[in-house]
């Protein structure tokens, strides 16, 4: 089924620890992507039945040339070091390698115990399952560079988060789980010569068009950087906040990683957080790029004394490196909001525009996905005000000082800003819906969801925003 070329493996086994999935007593497929399996990967799943997939992606049966191992890192969380992390709850079955000759991870969430489990069942509940299962994909279809959901599966046995839940196995594609992290696990116990093998590792396999340089490890950090950048631009652009932004939860390729504390802003306000442990906001809305760039302070510390012998000059050169960071986000956030706005080109005032928008948005506290689809509306109904009035003005002005009709204009903002997204109230009635055995809303949003920029009227309940005792005000960690 797997066309396993498992190359992580097959580095040094410091790097990692193997592991097996644990037993389950009734494993049960419950979302399984049957797009992403056979259009992506090239899987032949036709000679599968349920039964046999919910075995497979609950690592009941480990396919043909898997070597499931669980991942040593390390990480910075909530500003705080940990030397040591690793995957305690997950394992990485293998790579496979499609027809195109592209490169995915295939990992198991919550299939038991690993050597990085620090006293944890390494299991999960089912609603962190149905969680990450849905805004993954999500994301995947409005466009974000993403982690994959493959597979959802109740394990039939509970687990217990202070009280009794049903077990679940998430089965998640990746371009790879190499993390910022994974280089800090190394950096801490001075191992330089792991920190070489995994940047050539690295760069190999996210950055092969890069051309070798005079200093592969400064290379990273720039391409790092800018993948970085251009994450934080889209999630900004789209009202999406990540909630745990440790060291251990981004990825070197460039991958949204770990839906935990995530949420989608319905109301929209620039310090919104969702993180029902981020007392003090650090990762809020309006600090992901600077927590991206603190992120990439900690990578290019790991990599200081291979940049340059000299640490002055190291840390000269890292910096001017990572300053790119700002530059790169600000071009990327400003071309996508001003297509948000229907603008075909970027000029200087377009900044004060969008900031009137935002701010308007705020003062106004209305929905920050549908007011986007309102505006490109001949007769627009959003609530008139005097600051609405002032901004309604300056943004007409700027759309007449461009060639393009303001049909055009609508077409854009209407193929840039979707009308659905996973809204937290809806997540959340999946989740509790699917506690009960009841998977409706979660097929129901899977589905919708791959059609995000369409105004689908059957799907009317879930475009709408939540009822103010609907609104959901902290998300939580899926461990």
């Amino acid at each position: 089924m797997f066309n396993f070329d498992n190359s992580y493996a097959k580095l040094p086994s410091r790097f990692y620890a193997k592991a097996t999935p644990e037993k389950f007593s009734n494993p049960t497929l419950i979302g399984f992507n049957q797009a992403l399996a056979s259009e992506t990967l090239g899987l032949n799943t036709d000679i599968f039945n349920e039964k046999a997939l919910a075995e497979l992606f609950s690592g009941q049966s480990i396919p043909q040339n898997a070597n499931p191992i669980a991942l040593a890192y390390a990480g910075h969380q909530f500003g705080h070091f940990s030397p040591q992390l690793g995957d305690g709850r997950a394992l990485l079955l293998g790579e496979t390698l499609t027809a195109k000759g592209e490169r995915f991870d295939i990992q198991l969430k919550g299939s038991g115990q690993t050597p990085f489990s620090r006293k944890g069942d390494g299991k999960s509940s089912l609603g962190p399952v149905i969680r990450e299962y849905i805004v993954s994909e999500a994301m995947h279809f409005l466009g974000v560079p993403t982690t994959r959901a493959l597979a959802a599966v109740a394990t039939g046995d509970a687990v217990y988060r202070g009280h009794r839940l049903p077990g679940g196995v998430f089965t998640r594609v990746a371009a790879s789980h190499i993390r910022i992290g994974t280089f800090e696990y190394f950096a801490a116990q001075g191992d330089i010569d792991a920190i070489k093998i995994l940047t050539r590792y690295a760069l190999d396999r996210h950055y092969p068009e890069v051309s070798p340089g005079e200093n592969r490890y400064l290379d990273l950090l720039k391409q790092v950087a800018c993948s970085q950048a251009s994450l934080v631009a889209k999630w900004m652009s789209l009202g999406f906040i990540h909630g745990v932004m440790n060291t251990d939860n981004m990825s070197i390729s460039g991958e949204t990683l770990d839906y935990g504390p995530c949420a989608f802003m319905d109301n929209f306000a620039a310090n919104r957080v969702f993180s029902s442990i981020d007392r003090n906001g650090r990762y809020a809305y309006n600090n992901q790029i600077l927590i991206a760039k603190w992120n990439l302070y900690r990578l290019a510390s790991c990599l200081l004394p291979l940049i340059h012998e000299d640490q002055e000059q190291a840390i000269k050169i890292t910096e001017e490196a990572t300053q790119e960071t700002m530059v790169v986000y600000e071009r990327k956030y400003q071309e996508a909001m001003i297509k948000k706005l229907g603008l075909f080109e970027l000029r200087e005032p377009d900044s004060a525009l969008i900031n009137q928008w935002l701010q308007l948005l705020e003062e106004s506290d209305l929905d920050f996905t549908l007011s986007f689809r309102m505006l490109s509306e001949e007769n627009c109904a959003l609530k008139k005000s005097e600051r609405f009035n002032g901004f309604f003005s300056q943004w007409k002005k700027r759309l007449a000082d461009q060639p393009q009709s303001f049909q055009q204009s609508s077409q854009l903002m209407n193929a840039v800003n979707p009308v659905f997204i996973p809204r937290n109230h809806q997540v959340e009635r999946a989740i509790q819906r699917s506690l009960e055995g009841d998977y409706s809303v979660f097929n129901e949003m899977n589905q919708l969801l791959k059609t995000p920029y369409i105004n689908h009227d059957k799907w009317g309940i879930y475009k709408a925003p939540p009822k103010p005792e609907e609104r959901v005000l902290a998300t939580f960690c899926g461990t």
